[in-house]
């Protein structure tokens, strides 16, 4: 089976690289092959490569960027999953995305469901959700995920950030009251490749760890793991303070509420997801290792 990976350089796409080889001929085009943001240059691929399965990694995540860059969030989170969509649909080609939390509305303290109703706060979160309502209008046989949190062992995260901050900082102050799970970008790629072996059927599935933490509660556990494996900070998780979202404005409003119910995806694979907690173990491990 050819496969057409987009977004490989991502956290999350560059995890599916190596997830995925097993399953076929891997095309993984990378910005100078192909730009993503020309229509015509994405149909002109699409109609060379002539996928049997399109995963589709590639996003705009900047979420405060989003909020200037309107045009250019629009196009990768809504347009070009529209655009894939509708090329598998007539191709009888599986497509593979992934979808946000930031598509709710961040109210209550009860764990979204696959039904719940949505209500983006951010540019960012509307454009993630017109990507899915596309994909879910156009026919194609889909699959999408919907995830929070993102962090793996490379690029730009909340992990790495707060360890770099952790070398020179004394004291921070973290937010307390947003809450979700943090996903690691290799269990959205374990996950995604079990999917499509197993043929899991179309639709909209949550994919996160079990449990739920606050980004306070996140960073005093990378800082407690972090110390036991002698990693030298100059604080400790006792020197994170709380503080309210109110305390640390941003041009986009991120969900308080982030909790998200994985049964679903859970009972139609048989499968039990791991605690937040041990995943982070995993990706701290592998980061402080390289």
């Amino acid at each position: 089976m050819k496969v057409l990976l987009l977004g490989k350089t991502g956290q999350v796409g560059f995890e599916l690289q190596r997830t995925l080889s097993p399953l076929g001929n891997i095309n993984a085009p990378g910005r100078a092959e192909l730009d993503l943001m020309d229509e015509q240059a994405v149909a002109a691929y699409l109609a060379y490569v002539k996928p049997g399965l399109i995963v589709n990694a590639a996003a705009w995540t900047a979420v405060d960027a989003a909020e200037e860059q309107r045009v250019e969030a629009e196009r990768m989170n809504a347009g070009l999953p529209a655009q894939l969509a509708a090329w598998a649909k007539k191709e009888n080609c599986r497509l593979v995305h992934y979808s946000s939390d930031y598509v709710y509305p961040g109210t209550g303290e009860s764990p979204w469901q696959e039904t719940s109703t949505t209500g983006p706060l951010s540019h960012y979160g509307k454009t993630k959700l017109q990507g899915d309502r596309a994909i879910e209008q156009s026919g194609a046989d889909h699959l999408i995920f919907r995830t929070s949190w993102v962090y793996s062992a490379r690029g730009n995260n909340f992990m790495k950030t707060m360890l770099r901050l952790a070398e020179s900082k004394t004291e921070l102050n973290i937010v307390a009251d947003q809450i979700g799970a943090p996903t690691p970008a290799r269990l959205i790629a374990q996950i995604t490749t079990l999917a499509i072996h197993s043929q899991l059927s179309k639709g909209l599935y949550h994919l996160a760890p079990k449990g739920e933490t606050s980004w306070h509660g996140f960073a005093r556990e990378i800082f407690g793991l972090a110390q036991q494996t002698g990693k030298q900070l100059t604080m400790g998780p006792e020197n994170a303070h709380p503080i309210p979202t109110s305390d640390y404005p941003t041009p986009a409003t991120r969900p308080l509420n982030s909790r998200m119910d994985v049964t679903k995806l859970e009972q139609t694979l048989n499968i039990q997801l791991p605690t937040w907690q041990s995943q982070l173990a995993l990706t701290l491990g592998e980061y402080l290792e390289n």
